[in-house]
C-alpha cells in the first residue's frame, strides 16, 4: 500500500457520512448515501455496471422509506473498513486505495 492511501483518523457520523484523514494531509467526506451506493460488494458492483448499460435499470427496492445510515464501522486489517447500513448490508469491504479512488471531492 502506498504511504499516501493510509489514513491517520476515521470518523464516522452515523447520518451523515464518514471522514477520513489521510497520512499526505488531506481530507475526504463520503457521505453515507454515497458510501451505500459505491459499496465494493459483489451485488452494487452488479447493479452499478447495469446502470452503465441500461440507465432505465429497475433498482432493489427500499424496505424503508427512512433515510440510509450508518451503524457501525469496523476495521479489517490494516487496509480496510467495513460498514453496516441501515439496510443491513455490510458486505462491501472499503480499502484505503477504492476509498481513494471513489472520494467525492476528486471525482466531480
Amino acid at each position: 500500500m502506498n504511504v499516501k492511501e493510509a489514513p491517520t483518523h476515521l470518523d464516522l457520523d452515523r447520518q451523515r457520512g464518514l471522514t477520513i484523514s489521510w497520512s499526505d494531509g488531506t481530507e475526504s467526506f463520503y457521505p453515507v448515501a454515497y458510501l451505500r451506493r459505491m459499496s465494493p460488494s459483489a451485488d452494487a458492483k452488479q447493479i452499478r455496471e447495469e446502470l452503465k448499460q441500461n440507465p432505465l435499470t429497475v433498482l432493489p427496492a427500499s424496505t424503508s422509506s427512512a433515510p440510509i445510515t450508518a451503524e457501525n464501522a469496523e476495521l479489517v486489517g490494516n487496509y480496510a473498513v467495513r460498514i453496516r447500513f441501515s439496510d443491513g448490508h455490510d458486505t462491501g469491504l472499503f480499502s484505503w486505495r477504492y476509498l481513494r479512488q471513489i472520494d467525492p471531492d476528486t471525482n466531480q
